[in-house]
């Protein structure tokens, strides 16, 4: 008796698991497009996959009696960069398909108001007609390319949006640029803003080093970035700071990018 009533309850519960069926959640942000959906036969082959449709919590009127159908968001009064949930719930035997999850992504849509670097160092800018939280790298173009020196989330909203960034400007012209990069992977790039600096020229020494690199503006000890190289192309450090420890470096040559300029050393 005992056996049968375990059997029992095993199918009941079977039932319940198969009439529960799945939910596909998809988050984002709105940004003006719908979503599409392939809806297969369940595969008894009676109805067709999806049961219920929900936006932010709210049941959708969408017709999804059909082998695809399209998720209106016009209906739930979104703004751009609004966040989005949605569920569809369907049966367990089948699995439906969102063919286009991309337009719930935050695309990179910043246009630049203002930029400016103040005389303490300071990158300040204004963008409007953002359309998604995504972040801001902080470029400084320096020994002959375009270096990150920063990084800081956006705010993703299209009204007027601040920002400020401490950066390390080297000696003589100097300049920068903000870039973001969305789910297409193509960077979306401000204009560069220059800036001089007054600041005296870095110089490093030794040139032949046994233990660190020293830099050096007017005789008094100079923080700025660096890079070595060794002989291959190959980056065995970076850092930003008035010396570097190069006790752990192999013997033999290398390259120094350091302020604005590049030089070579050699490691006894």
């Amino acid at each position: 008796m005992k056996r049968y009533s375990l059997l029992f309850l095993l199918l009941i519960q079977a039932v319940w698991a198969f009439s529960q069926g799945g939910v596909i959640i998809i988050e984002g942000n709105y940004q003006g497009k719908n979503l599409y959906v392939q809806n297969p036969f369940a595969s008894g082959g009676v109805g067709f996959c999806v049961t219920e449709v929900y936006v932010n919590g709210n049941l959708t009127t969408d017709e999804t009696q059909s082998s695809a159908f399209e998720v209106d968001f016009k209906p739930h009064k979104l703004a751009i960069g609004d966040k989005v949930e949605i569920k569809i719930k369907h049966k367990d035997d089948c699995r439906p398909k969102v063919l286009n999850p991309e337009v719930l992504k935050p695309k990179s849509t910043f246009e630049v108001i203002s930029m400016s670097v103040t005389g303490d160092g300071t990158l300040k800018w204004e963008t409007k007609g953002e359309s998604g939280k995504l972040a801001y790298v902080i470029e400084q173009f320096r020994w002959n390319k375009w270096v990150k020196v920063g990084e800081i989330d956006g705010k993703g909203t299209a009204t007027t949006n601040p920002y400020e960034y401490k950066v390390a400007p080297h000696s003589g012209k100097n300049q920068f640029r903000v870039k973001q990069t969305d789910y297409s992977g193509q960077p979306r790039l401000s204009k560069p803003v220059d800036f001089a600096s007054t600041s005296c020229d870095v110089t490093f020494s030794p040139q032949k080093v046994s233990k660190d690199i020293n830099f050096e503006c007017s005789g008094k000890p100079a923080e700025t970035m660096y890079e070595i190289y060794d002989q291959y192309g190959n980056i065995v450090k970076r850092g930003f700071g008035n010396k570097i420890d190069c006790s752990n470096l192999p013997k033999g040559g290398y390259f120094l990018n350091y302020d604005n300029k590049m030089g070579e050393f050699v490691k006894k």
